[in-house]
């Protein structure tokens, strides 16, 4: 028997590797990994997100593999106030505002965004470890 620890990469299938590794950068702050032959990955705490052109063939990948298909839920301790109005100055329009949801370890509060393939972006926190400044 075995437990799995935690989540370490997932892969977003991309219309433009470059221009959704610029997004995530520049709004979410995420590092650029540079990897084998011309592979992109955008690095944040001890996870990343690997970026593949969408239908790509060379690789092991999900049966459907298209732009704009990916749905997923980022944890910050930032206040979303601060994390909307980070968002409203990088052009960024919201979804939806702040809404309490469940996550994966209790009620969370999220706020959501697309990115420019439209994948659906949540932002959110655990009540408990927002830091105030």
């Amino acid at each position: 028997m075995f437990e799995i620890d935690r989540l370490d990469h997932f892969v977003i299938p991309c219309r433009d590797v470059e221009t959704i590794c610029a997004f995530y950068v520049r709004v979410l702050k995420m590092r650029r990994i540079d990897f084998g032959a011309g592979r992109v990955a955008l690095g944040f705490g001890r996870q990343k997100i690997n970026l593949q052109p969408a239908g790509w063939v060379n690789t092991m990948r999900a049966k459907n593999h298209f732009e704009g298909t990916a749905d997923f839920c980022l944890i910050t301790q930032t206040p979303l106030d601060k994390v909307m109005a980070h968002l409203d100055a990088e052009g960024v329009a919201l979804e939806a505002r702040p809404s309490e949801r469940s996550g994966a370890i209790g009620a969370i509060q999220s706020v959501y965004f697309r990115d420019p393939d439209g994948n659906l972006v949540e932002v959110s926190n655990y009540p408990d470890e927002v830091v105030a400044d």
